[in-house]
């Protein structure tokens, strides 16, 4: 097997069962075709069905597959970096079992890795999901391109095929703690090529598992990773209130010294207002703990030092953990 054309595919298997073997014969026949040397590497993000068990029957009936699982459920992007860790490919690529992005789109994302980009970044040329659904990712994705550094296609992006350069940087320089592959990956640059494509309609038969508490969590780890405007807007926030204080005071010290005393004597309640006041800073003042707290139990998750993920031994190798 040629090492330097080898495409190394990470399947991100989680309840997946029979489909780990449904995907590997449908690639590999594509595969074989176009004459693409790959490796499976089949990464079990802690099912508690036959997933595993079925990876390793297709371990021991074909030579290019391997089989690891995780010692529990930690996620899709910390199990993608623990695959990572396991290629050994010349170019890499994620893989879910939906099949909901069409196999051809690997082979062409693979000749253009041949012809010299280090990042290939598959994004669809529209979305077949629900107007709602759309709506919120593409508000999601604007917020990250105007607000971040990661600068993400138009309705964003998951998968990407990027160069053994790339891969040996994320295993060797990124921790995998609250961030995900492709935020990290888009972070580099290396110019990444978005490769744009159409998905046939019927080809989301099989339904994603990503729920909206997921996605919630993906969506705050890649903000939170990827910007600091959150800070610079408390900071903002935090000069023009102080700015507004020292110019009220100054305007009653000088109405109080100087301005008509006939002024004191109006009877204001003014209650109301004060009440609303009160509830509106102690609303900002909280929502900026908040964000401040966002990341301070990520740098608190950091200096833990705990492993990010942990692949289980098998027969004649240790355990493998992240630092």
């Amino acid at each position: 097997m040629n090492q330097d054309k080898l495409l190394s595919i990470v399947f991100l298997s989680y309840y997946s069962g029979k489909r780990v073997h449904l995907c590997h014969e449908k690639l590999g026949a594509l595969l074989d075709k176009e004459g693409i040397p790959f490796e499976f590497i089949v990464m079990d993000d802690g099912s508690k069905d036959d997933s595993y068990a079925q990876a390793v029957r297709l371990e021991k009936a074909s030579s290019n597959v391997r089989a690891y699982r995780l010692s529990r459920n930690f996620g899709s992007n910390y199990s993608f970096f623990a695959g990572l860790s396991k290629c050994e490919g010349a170019c890499v690529m994620p893989m879910v079992d939906d099949e909901q992005q069409p196999y051809e789109t690997v082979v062409a994302m693979y000749r253009l890795w041949e012809s010299g980009h280090k990042v290939v970044i598959p994004c669809r040329e529209d979305r077949a999901d629900s107007k709602i659904s759309s709506l919120l990712s593409n508000t999601f994705y604007a917020i990250m391109n105007r607000l971040s550094e990661v600068q993400y296609p138009p309705g964003g992006a998951d998968l990407f095929l990027i160069d053994r350069e790339v891969a040996d940087i994320l295993n060797t320089r990124i921790h995998p703690r609250n961030t995900s592959g492709i935020a990290e990956v888009l972070r580099l640059g290396f110019e990444p090529y978005f490769y744009k494509y159409k998905r046939p309609l019927g080809l989301n038969k099989n339904k994603s598992r990503w729920t909206f508490g997921k996605k919630w969590r993906l969506a705050k780890d890649n903000f939170f990773s990827a910007s600091t405007f959150p800070i610079r807007l408390i900071s903002f926030m935090g000069a023009v209130a102080f700015c507004f204080s020292i110019a009220a005071g100054v305007f009653y010290t000088y109405i109080r010294l100087f301005g008509n005393k006939k002024f004191w004597n109006i009877e204001v309640p003014g209650w109301a207002s004060i009440i609303v006041l009160i509830f509106a800073f102690g609303g900002l003042i909280l929502l900026s703990l908040s964000m401040i707290a966002e990341y301070i139990w990520r740098i608190y998750d950091e200096v833990k030092g705990r492993p990010g993920y942990i692949i289980r031994s098998k027969e004649g190798e240790e355990a493998n953990e992240v630092d």
